[in-house]
């Protein structure tokens, strides 16, 4: 396909109300008034993101992945966007590319964020994943990952599209705001980063700033400070044009990842 059509929501979340974010979540998603590919949610979208993970984590069966399944069948597309998961006693800070028909890919983030004491609550993924819609290769990722060049670059231009969910605190904007650009410049890719706005529960501001930046770094769409419902349209011919008329990629260093990297693909 030509041509993706991507729908973002920079969204307000309501601290560890799993069913408030859920029904808030879908009353917002009504706007909708196109076809949409692919719905994107910020990370941990029905929690907020909370260490908290005996109050708020879920099996793979529990009610927020059926609500994705839900929402993927009401407006025949793909969402996306991360949750705590908690599988034989361990916690993961789960990304789910949920299908209409119920298949779906998983991603465990794989830096997990200190600071916050995640990685004393959650295992790592072990696992790069990069998913096929309509023709064009995702890369999904979470939040701290951005900081993160190694585990994101695009050996072999594995994928068209990289994709964060987020929860970036206001304080570091700025390094959001450069990282992403970053990422699509040296990756040759569109990257789309999806935050959060408003409080947490421990009174943490976030500010949004959800954007997608072009292979050549140029703002397909940024949205600061407020809440924001979006659909966009990216084009196929503005990334060949910018890997063929610059062709970095192919001089790019060899090296190999000490992790696995997975390639899965859902018609």
């Amino acid at each position: 396909m030509d041509a993706l059509k991507i729908t973002t929501f920079q969204a307000y979340l309501f601290w560890e109300n799993i069913e408030k974010n859920l029904s808030n979540l879908a009353l917002r998603l009504s706007a909708i008034r196109e076809k949409t590919d692919l719905i994107v949610l910020p990370e941990m979208f029905n929690t907020g993101f909370t260490m908290n993970v005996e109050k708020c984590a879920e099996k793979t069966d529990g009610r927020t992945m059926h609500w994705m399944l839900e929402i993927a069948q009401k407006y025949d597309c793909v969402v996306a966007g991360s949750l705590i998961i908690e599988e034989e006693g361990r916690y993961f800070n789960r990304f789910v590319w949920m299908t209409n028909s119920g298949d779906y890919v998983k991603y465990d983030k794989r830096h997990l964020f200190g600071m916050a004491k995640e990685d004393t609550v959650f295992t790592p993924g072990t696992q790069r994943v990069i998913v096929d819609l309509n023709g064009w290769k995702i890369c999904p990722m979470i939040c701290y990952d951005l900081r993160f060049p190694v585990w994101s670059r695009n050996l072999n231009g594995a994928y068209d599209i990289l994709l964060y969910v987020a929860n970036w605190p206001d304080k570091r904007s700025a390094h959001w705001r450069s990282l992403i650009p970053a990422r699509a410049i040296e990756n040759q890719a569109f990257v789309i980063g999806v935050n959060r706005v408003g409080h947490d529960g421990n009174e943490i501001y976030y500010s949004g700033g959800s954007m997608c930046i072009s292979p050549v770094g140029d703002v397909v769409y940024y949205k600061p400070e407020y809440e924001d419902l979006y659909t966009f349209t990216i084009y196929r011919k503005d990334l060949e044009d910018t890997r063929q008329g610059l062709p970095f990629l192919k001089d790019m260093d060899e090296f190999s990842l000490t992790v696995k990297s997975q390639i899965t693909r859902l018609s």
